[in-house]
């Protein structure tokens, strides 16, 4: 190493302050924490205003709402601690619950309610979009602080001389403030995503009940054309009995036993098709829930579904008060709108303010001589180019009007799946009406009286077995109507975002 003649200097490590917030471990109180920094005057934008309220409603749909019980408007505001109460993750929990440590299956007998309860704590959608919109809070946090200062030291070995006095050494505290303006932008910015993230995960968390709900009554349509089928088979193995006695009478054909009895074969084919469905229809229910698809569902008994006392404008109304996913596109579009005002105020200059001390000192100098120094010193950037800003502007304009024309298509969207939903929902009900009123009685009634007539040999066996088929068909139509009735409420109530009461 060499050494000259005004000596070598060693810089010291610059060592970072840090004075902004701090988490330290703790969950936050989001609604407590930020809720004021998102009501902050508008930006001086010119695109089209939004509702003001866009920016300050978040929708929580609890699990109590989500189990088809009237709610009342109150109880639909945020609860973003929801978001931030999921408990550290266990490894050894996880290892537990892992596929190749479990045992077969069990069955379990489980109401909609508690599947739906599971879904939503167990989804891993949902929980990676929970995760991800504590993350957004947590961003949040931060976004409005200063940057941490700096301070810094340089020791000088050996000493710099001034004749007759020598520097020893050299401490710098520094510290770079950015437009104050610019920074509550971003901090309003961030806290708009947040918000929208968080009505995103409700939003996802209505289409995973959604799905659940349909897939349920799915099961349930499977589960009853397999108990009609096995009681067609049953009444089609009578109905091979008298045709075996007709044939030792000689008031029958053979042919008409093998044809009973290629109906009865027919029947068992649609059994395992059914089953299959139903297999197919359980693995989907289990992947909703989040667990092991090898656990067991039972499908339900019955399936009472209620005619709703609703109409599209009401639909339309609190589709477009209440849908999370509305929110969320309108607030993405606000939080863009600040990004217009970030990128408006990138052309004011950043200051930065420093203080120093210098170690000095004088060995065997006079009085007067070795004394320390303070130094004082301000800096600031300068945003010359002018086309570089021209550009950040540009880019956050049109992120905006992207913005801007999403919120609008989901409107658009979410304004035709009401009206759609709502006319398959009437014709759906209309038909189930008709089934249980005359299509059905009437079908039974035929069934029955040439099944009579057969006995007394007034009509031929080949007409009571298409009667025998048609009154099928029409039980399985029946039951397939009711539960797509099912779905589509279903479907409705997800659209407009609230479990809307029957009546």
């Amino acid at each position: 190493m060499a050494w000259t003649a005004r000596g070598w200097t060693v810089g010291a490590t610059l060592v970072a302050l840090s004075l902004g917030c701090r988490a330290e471990g703790r969950r936050w109180d989001v609604t407590s924490r930020f809720e004021p920094a998102c009501v902050a005057p508008r930006p001086p934008a010119t695109t089209p205003s939004l509702q003001s309220r866009a920016t300050s409603r978040v929708i929580t749909v609890s699990a109590e709402q989500e189990h088809d019980e009237p709610v009342s408007p109150s109880e639909r505001r945020a609860d973003a601690s929801v978001l931030r109460s999921t408990p550290p993750l266990d490894p050894s929990d996880s290892a537990s619950e892992s596929p190749e440590a479990s045992g077969p299956a069990s069955p379990l007998v489980e109401s909609l309610q508690t599947l739906e309860a599971a879904a939503i704590e167990q989804n891993p959608t949902l929980r990676k979009m929970r995760h991800e919109a504590a993350g957004a809070w947590g961003r949040a946090n931060y976004a409005g602080a200063l940057p941490d200062a700096t301070l810094g030291a340089t020791f000088l070995a050996p000493p710099m001389n001034f004749m007759p006095d020598r520097q020893i050494a050299d401490i710098q505290w520094m510290r770079m403030v950015p437009w104050l303006g610019r920074l509550r932008a971003e901090a309003q910015r961030a806290c708009l995503e947040a918000m929208a993230l968080e009505n995103a995960y409700h939003a996802e968390r209505l289409r995973v009940v959604g799905d659940l709900r349909a897939a349920y009554y799915r099961l349930y349509v499977v589960h009853k054309q397999i108990d009609v089928t096995r009681a067609d088979q049953s009444q089609l193995d009578s109905l091979i009995q008298t045709a075996n006695a007709r044939v030792a009478t000689g008031d029958a054909q053979p042919g008409d036993v093998l044809m009973a009895t290629l109906e009865l074969s027919g029947l068992q084919e649609q059994i395992i098709e059914y089953r299959r469905q139903e297999n197919a229809t359980r693995f989907e229910i289990n992947r909703l829930v989040g667990r092991d698809s090898r656990m067991a569902v039972e499908p339900p008994e019955q399936l009472a579904v209620a005619w709703p006392e609703w109409n599209p404008d009401l639909l339309r109304h609190v589709a477009f008060e209440w849908q999370p996913e509305i929110l969320a596109a309108r607030l993405r579009t606000e939080a863009s709108r600040w990004g217009i005002e970030v990128a408006r105020l990138r052309r004011r200059p950043d200051l930065t303010f420093g203080v120093g001390w210098v170690v000095m000192d004088a060995p065997g100098g006079g009085p007067g001589t070795g004394r320390d120094s303070i130094m004082m010193s301000v800096s600031t950037t300068l945003p010359t180019r002018s086309a570089k800003y021209d550009a950040m502007l540009a880019e956050a304009s049109e992120d905006h009007y992207a913005a801007h024309a999403s919120e609008d298509d989901v409107v658009a969207r979410l304004d035709e799946m009401v009206h759609a939903l709502w006319e398959q929902a009437s014709a759906q009900y209309a038909s189930v009406q008709l089934y249980e009123q005359t299509i059905l009685p009437q079908a039974r009634q035929t069934f029955e009286a040439d099944q009579q007539s057969l006995i007394n040999n007034a009509v031929p066996f080949d007409r009571v077995i298409r009667d025998y088929r048609a009154l099928l068909n029409l039980e399985l139509g029946y039951h397939r109507a009711l539960g797509q009735l099912a779905v589509t409420l279903a479907r409705i109530r997800q659209t407009v975002g609230v479990d809307l009461d029957a009546e």
